[in-house]
């Protein structure tokens, strides 16, 4: 009976093996082409919120982590040498189903070129209209600009600002438009 395990024992051991080894192999020839993808997929997100037309450099290798609680990173678009925009990884902590990731594009005088979302898990139907596969709503923060003299209007209608809510569902576009309202303040130094 021992001898028996044994064998099974083996055999198991090395079945694991070589499904490991396969598993490791298939890894390391997709690696490389998952990764320009993933390069693809970033660069095409950051020209949503920063048109080409911005920048001339690497953005995306342009970046930092940042030392304020409202920014996850910060990254920043030269145009011939000159600082024209940034890239602005962020987090809303108070989503209705907890963090919502952004990106931001903003200029240096306090423009929003553009707010995409990169992760939630907001409600189906309710609160995932903060996505451009659901909703244009998150197109409503393009060009508009942010400054000390306008921050009433950085916020949803129903706070008396200038941004539409979601029937059924304010928190979620709340905590965006605060998001991106705090995230602009804490670059420019407001």
């Amino acid at each position: 009976m021992g001898k028996v395990i044994s064998k099974y024992g083996l055999l198991l051991g090395f079945v694991a093996l070589l499904c490991s080894a396969i598993s490791g192999g298939v890894y390391l020839l997709t690696k490389d082409k998952i990764d320009a993808v993933i390069a693809k997929q970033q660069h095409d997100l950051l020209l949503q919120v920063i048109p080409q037309t911005y920048f001339n450099n690497d953005v995306m290798q342009n970046c930092q982590p940042s030392n304020s609680r409202e920014i996850d990173k910060i990254c920043t678009a030269l145009l011939n040498g000159k600082l024209s925009a940034y890239a602005i990884e962020a987090t809303a902590p108070d989503g209705y189903s907890g963090n919502i990731r952004l990106l931001i594009g903003l200029t240096p005088n306090g423009e929003v070129l553009g707010v995409r979302v990169l992760e939630h898990h907001e409600t189906p139907g309710l609160g995932d209209k903060i996505d451009t596969r659901i909703s244009d709503w998150i197109l409503s923060f393009s060009h508009k600009k942010i400054s000390q003299e306008n921050l009433a209007d950085w916020a949803v209608k129903k706070d008396g600002g200038q941004f539409d809510q979601f029937t059924g569902a304010t928190i979620t576009p709340r905590a965006v438009v605060n998001q991106v309202k705090r995230s602009a303040l804490a670059v420019l130094g407001n």
